[in-house]
């Protein structure tokens, strides 16, 4: 996959951002006609390469922000020695009461050291946290229930083999990360709901209040 040259150049481009970008800023920083680079990223996301995260637009064509997969290495193939660590730690951890509360205030803190820097203040808070996520390889999908409330669909769970050992101990570090995204990115929204599902299929739900959305 990565022997074409323009899905290379794209791949690191992706990988020395550590963030996500939009379709037009790839092609831009690469000098190429973006309907090339979107046809290129595609392959890339079919070979599980990148992740997109699809924001639909008032007028035009959706928004679509790219990401390197959690799981992807330049040659194509899955990590493993991390994985491996990762189930044997969560299988390691006993899921109690006060073990749970320990590990979700871990995981604010390191929300907290996660978010991103809102430089581009054009974003609103719940497209903020929708690349935050993508980010960190959890495939969002953003909706509006109701005035004032943003709920994400998750499409994709880069922990599954975790959770598998020890769905609660991987699932409060999630939520904790959650929080500390939302501490940094936007102090005033509240977590209303944060529902784990089965991470084969993926779906977790976050749905937020008070985000600034439009």
């Amino acid at each position: 996959m990565l022997s074409q040259a323009t899905r290379a150049r794209l791949f690191a481009h992706l990988s020395a951002l550590g963030r996500p970008a939009s379709t037009d800023e790839l092609a831009l920083e690469l000098a190429l006609h973006p309907s090339g680079v979107r046809l290129h990223l595609e392959r890339l996301r079919a070979a599980g390469l990148v992740v997109r995260e699809r924001t639909p637009q008032a007028v035009g064509r959706p928004r679509d922000s790219w990401s390197i997969a959690p799981d992807a290495l330049p040659t194509g193939q899955p990590a493993d020695a991390y994985p491996r660590l990762a189930r044997w730690l969560a299988r390691a951890i006993p899921a109690r009461p006060r073990r749970l509360r320990e590990i979700e205030r871990t995981g604010r803190a390191v929300g907290r050291e996660l978010a991103p820097h809102r430089e581009r203040r054009a974003d609103s808070a719940d497209e903020a946290l929708g690349r935050a996520l993508t980010g960190l390889g959890f495939a969002p999908q953003r909706e509006r229930p109701s005035p004032g409330t943003v709920l994400y669909r998750l499409g994709s769970c880069p922990y599954r083999e975790a959770v598998q050992e020890n769905q609660d101990i991987v699932c409060a570090l999630h939520r904790g990360l959650t929080l500390g995204l939302l501490d940094q990115l936007a102090p005033a929204a509240r977590l209303a709901r944060f529902a784990p599902q089965d991470p084969t299929r993926a779906g977790c739900l976050i749905e937020v209040t008070g985000l600034t959305a439009r």
